[in-house]
């Protein structure tokens, strides 16, 4: 977490390499508390405007969330969350990844898709971003 701006807005980086592996027996058990603990943070950190780093790189498939969690935390996310986030950028974005948006862009609204931004590199990341106060796992930037 970082942030950015006179206004101390929150940057919220999302490695999914450490999230847990799909197999565990009590992976919708685990993925659920971690959603609701991201959610309790969000809100008690995000004021005003936020954006969302989501590094995807050096993350195998099964550590990917399914589109059903996914799906169930936008659906979750109150109003104000939604509408304060200002970008949603994805770093290394898989073919997985671009083809579980391209399917679910009709069901999610426009403006959310339009803050929707893929990234390639980590340089690219730090021409939009302030890099300083935010932490690159040493798996990702391999």
């Amino acid at each position: 977490t970082g942030y950015y701006g006179d206004g101390l807005n929150a940057i919220i980086v999302f490695a999914a390499c450490f999230l847990p592996d799909s197999s565990r027996t009590d992976y919708n058990y685990v993925m659920e508390n971690l959603f609701l603990y991201v959610i309790s943070t969000l809100e008690l950190m995000v004021a005003e405007d936020y954006m969302i780093v989501y590094l995807n790189g050096a993350t195998p498939r099964r550590r990917m969330p399914g589109l059903g969690w996914m799906k169930k935390c936008y659906e979750m996310i109150d109003r104000r969350l939604r509408k304060n986030l200002k970008s949603f950028i994805i770093v290394h974005p898989s073919w997985f990844i671009r083809t579980i948006l391209a399917v679910t862009r009709p069901f999610i609204s426009s403006k959310f898709s339009s803050k929707i931004q893929y990234v390639n590199t980590l340089a690219e990341l730090r021409e939009m971003i302030p890099m300083e106060y935010v932490h690159i796992p040493d798996s990702i930037v391999k």
